[in-house]
């Protein structure tokens, strides 16, 4: 049986579905997510638990600290060496996770920058008309400082862009550029399964209810400790993690709680329309209703059906 890649939407239940496959199939699960890579980054990644991990091999969780950085050509070398190594050992790879410049990585390579969206592109016009291009780059210059600084402030183009790349995949333009590698691996031959809701309005739900779970769970005080670390800032890659960036931002400026929530549901509600916009690029997907009941019971089908 070839790979599996299991991609999805955040809150789409895809770990759920993962370990129900652990159950019926000989799998090791490799994370293709960009935040569960980072050490003591836990309630705000949704990691599976310590109990998960033991009965289930996972492979590319805690394995770099908040103050590195882990790019997505350094994940697919490592991803493409851990399918061959689980299949090695007669166990199934299973992809599993939401970092879908990761996906593309393995799907397509890194030879190219993600494809234009012009919905994004339309939203980012709508902006500039009411604050003007200069605002634009200003914003630029607080998520990628070496790209505004190569660009003028009325360079409505390549700024557009730039925003656009950085927020397509969660990295700015330069951080992706610096990845692009001649020597990356090549394309990996896998079944792509994609966990779509079909009413997103209930995903919304199930992301609001997470959030504020992970609220409940402890998260501003793990954003405390980290702020605690002296080589740890806001710019680092890890805590631009969507729920991260907003507690920090929240615990610089202190306000209503209910504020912290609405701006990490609507960030998280934003993330997973840019995730669901990647996934519908890839045609040869086979799309699967998140909400049915019956959800993992179909996954496990595709897999007997593949082999």
């Amino acid at each position: 049986m070839k790979p599996v890649m299991l991609l999805g939407p955040t809150a789409s239940g895809k770990s759920a579905v993962a370990m129900a496959l652990a159950e019926r199939f000989p799998v090791e699960i490799v994370s293709v997510d960009s935040a569960q890579v980072y050490r003591l980054l836990e309630i705000g990644t949704a990691k599976p638990s310590r109990a998960e991990r033991a009965r289930v091999p996972h492979h590319l969780i805690d394995i770099v600290d908040p103050e590195d950085s882990y790019s997505a050509a350094r994940f697919a070398a490592d991803a493409h060496r851990l399918v061959t190594e689980i299949s090695a050992r007669g166990r199934l790879p299973l992809l599993v996770g939401g970092t879908m410049l990761y996906a593309k990585a393995l799907r397509e390579g890194l030879h190219e920058l993600p494809p234009a969206s012009a919905e994004l592109r339309a939203e980012l016009d709508r902006e500039a008309e009411q604050i003007g291009w200069p605002a634009l780059h200003t914003r630029l210059a607080g998520v990628d400082p070496p790209t505004a600084a190569r660009l003028a402030p009325g360079d409505s183009q390549r700024i557009q862009r730039a925003l656009e790349v950085y927020l397509l995949t969660g990295q700015p333009l330069s951080h992706w550029i610096a990845q692009q590698r001649s020597d990356a691996a090549p394309p990996l031959e896998a079944l792509r399964i994609a966990l779509e809701p079909s009413d997103r309005s209930v995903l919304h739900a199930r992301i609001e209810t997470r959030f504020r779970a992970m609220l409940a769970a402890g998260l501003i005080d793990e954003v405390r400790q980290l702020r605690e670390r002296p080589t740890l800032h806001s710019e680092l890659p890890a805590l631009r993690s969507v729920g991260y960036r907003q507690v920090w931002a929240w615990l610089d400026q202190p306000g209503p709680m209910e504020a912290l929530a609405n701006a990490g549901i609507a960030a998280t509600r934003q993330l997973a329309k840019r995730q669901l916009t990647w996934l519908r690029s890839d045609p040869g997907r086979l799309v699967i209703d998140c909400l049915a009941p019956d959800c993992a019971d179909q996954v496990a089908r595709h897999l007997i059906s593949s082999s």
